[in-house]
């Protein structure tokens, strides 16, 4: 009589297949929220120096810049000079604060759309381009969509206001 009542207290001891899943997808969970702020901060930073990179190319040389905005983009209501200019600074302020995650939503929506802007402003893109760019603008908007994350100054700036 002890083996049988053994036998049968035993699947009462060993969790079952579906609660060992379940506490192992909530430990994968926890391990994934754990990466989510530094993940926030690997795209802020990605995307801050494709845009950063650009606008100090532009600031090299000054008058191929202003060139390109004559001859190859198409920037309405502007003229080359001024668009140039706020290219320029759109490319070199927004991504710091991208990066140090300073009115993040703000810089990452600023970034989206002068990134499609770009797009519209410069038909000989190529398919190549415009996967890049398309890959930018996505990165932009988990940015935007989700926040800085917790790697940012308007993170430590919420919770000192509470």
């Amino acid at each position: 009589m002890h083996a049988a009542s053994q036998s049968l207290a035993s699947p009462a001891r060993r969790p079952g297949l579906l609660h060992r899943s379940l506490a192992a997808s909530q430990t994968v969970v926890r391990g994934l929220d754990r990466l989510s702020p530094l993940v926030d901060l690997v795209i802020r930073v990605f995307i801050a120096m494709v845009f950063f990179k650009s606008g100090l190319t532009k600031i090299a040389s000054w008058a191929s810049t202003v060139s390109l905005f004559e001859n190859e983009y198409a920037v309405p209501l502007l003229s080359p000079e001024v668009a140039a200019a706020l290219g320029t600074a759109v490319e070199l302020a927004f991504p710091v604060l991208l990066v140090l995650g300073l009115g993040t939503r703000l810089s990452a929506l600023v970034l989206f759309v002068f990134n499609i802007v770009a797009v519209i402003s410069y038909p000989d893109l190529g398919e190549v381009g415009l996967r890049d760019h398309q890959t930018w603008g996505l990165l932009l908007l988990v940015t935007l969509l989700h926040g800085p994350g917790k790697l940012s100054l308007d993170h430590l700036l919420r919770r000192r206001r509470t």
